[in-house]
C-alpha cells in the first residue's frame, strides 16, 4: 500500500489542539507534537486530568494550556478555528466512573462529542476521534476487527454507558464529515499504560505496581483468566501523530493496540517480580470490587493489520519495560502511588 505521509518538515507549520490535552493520553500526544516542532494547545477542564501532566513541557514556547470545557463554545470555538488538527480525547472514562456515574459518562461523552465536531466542521478542520475498543462490546470473533458489527451489550447495564456513547461519537463523526467534507478518522484505543497514568479510575496496571511497590495485596478482580493487551502510552501517541498526518488515513477506523495477550493473573505476577515485591496476589469477586456484578469480556485483542499496512507496527516498548519504568517512578515520586 502506497503511503503519503507529511514529511517532519511540515510539522513546524502546523497548529494542533489536544481537548483533554492534560490527560494520561493527551499530554502524551501533546509531547509527541512539541517534539516534532508543531504550536500545540492543550484545552482540558481538569476533572480527570492534571496539571501535573504537563510539568515536563508546560514552558515550552510552542505550547498553551487553557483551562475549560470543550462543551463551552466560547471556549472552545476559537481554538478550533486556529488549528490545523484536532484530537478529540476528552472524555469521562474508568471502569469505576462509568460504574458509578452511568449518566454523566453518557452526557458528557456525547455533549463533547457534538460541541468539538460541530465546531471542526464549521471550520472544515481535520479530527482524530479517540475512541475504545469497548465499542466492540462482546464482539463476533477474536481478534477485533474494524469492520466487525459492534456487539454492544444492552442499555440497562452501566456497564455498556461508555461504549454507547464512544460508538455514538463515531457515527456522529462520519455523518458530520459526509455532510461537510471534514477530515474525519477513528482510532480505536486498547488498553494504554504508562507514566501519568493513575489507578484511581480503576485501571489495573498503575493500581498493581502501586501495590507492589507499597508491599500491599495485588488485587486481581474476578478469577484472572480475562486477557488483555497492553501498549505503552508513547507508542499509542506516536501511532496517533503519524495517522493525523497521513492523507490515507481519514475516513477510516483504525484499531491501536498491541496484539500480545496476556490473563491479568499472570499480569499480577509480572508486575510483582518485576518490581522485586512480596506482595501476596489476592482475588476480589467483581460485586466486592464495584459494588456490583459486570460483565467483563474474557479476552480483547485488536487486529491492527490496517495499522501496520499504513504506518507500521505501533509497539516499540515491551510491557515489561512500561512496567519497570513506572515502579521505579512510583519509588522516586511515592506521591504517584497515592492513587
Amino acid at each position: 500500500m502506497r503511503k503519503t505521509t507529511r514529511g517532519p518538515a511540515s510539522h513546524s507549520t502546523m497548529r494542533i489542539l489536544v481537548t483533554g490535552g492534560a490527560g494520561f493520553i493527551g499530554s502524551h500526544v501533546c509531547e509527541r507534537w512539541l517534539a516534532t516542532g508543531a504550536s500545540v494547545c492543550a484545552l482540558d477542564d481538569l476533572s480527570t486530568g492534571s496539571r501535573g501532566n504537563l510539568a515536563g513541557f508546560e514552558t515550552h514556547p510552542e505550547f498553551c494550556f487553557r483551562s475549560g470545557s470543550v462543551r463551552d463554545a466560547a471556549c472552545l470555538d476559537p481554538l478550533v478555528a486556529e488549528a490545523d488538527v484536532v484530537f478529540h480525547l476528552a472524555a469521562a472514562v474508568g471502569v469505576r466512573r462509568v460504574l458509578e456515574s452511568p449518566r454523566e459518562t453518557f452526557e458528557t461523552n456525547m455533549e463533547g462529542a457534538r460541541a468539538v465536531l460541530g465546531a471542526a466542521s464549521s471550520h472544515g478542520k481535520r479530527v482524530v476521534f479517540a475512541s475504545s475498543s469497548e465499542v466492540y462490546g462482546h464482539g463476533l470473533r477474536l481478534p477485533f476487527r474494524e469492520d466487525d458489527p459492534l456487539l454492544i451489550g444492552t442499555t440497562d447495564e452501566p456497564r455498556w454507558t461508555y461504549a454507547f456513547s464512544k460508538a455514538a461519537g463515531e457515527a456522529l463523526g462520519f455523518a458530520c464529515a459526509r455532510e461537510s467534507a471534514m477530515p474525519f478518522l477513528v482510532v480505536r484505543l486498547f488498553n494504554t499504560v504508562g507514566p501519568r497514568q493513575t489507578g484511581r479510575y480503576g485501571m489495573v496496571l498503575p493500581r498493581f505496581v502501586r501495590q507492589a511497590v507499597r508491599g500491599e495485596p495485588i488485587t486481581v478482580y474476578g478469577d484472572g483468566s480475562q486477557t488483555r493487551c497492553f501498549i505503552d502510552v508513547r507508542d499509542t501517541a506516536h501511532a496517533l501523530v503519524r495517522l493525523s498526518t497521513t492523507d490515507e488515513a481519514y475516513g477510516r477506523v483504525f484499531n491501536v493496540g498491541s496484539q500480545k495477550e496476556i490473563t491479568i493473573d499472570s499480569l499480577a505476577h509480572l508486575v510483582r517480580e518485576i518490581a522485586q515485591s512480596e506482595s501476596p496476589i489476592v482475588h476480589m469477586p467483581y460485586r466486592e470490587a464495584y459494588g456490583m456484578e459486570i460483565n467483563d469480556l474474557p479476552r480483547r485483542q485488536p487486529d491492527v493489520t490496517q495499522l501496520t499496512e499504513l504506518i507500521g507496527d505501533p509497539v516499540g516498548r515491551t510491557l515489561e519495560e512500561t512496567i519497570a519504568e513506572i515502579a521505579e517512578l512510583m519509588r522516586r515520586e511515592p506521591s504517584l502511588s497515592a492513587f
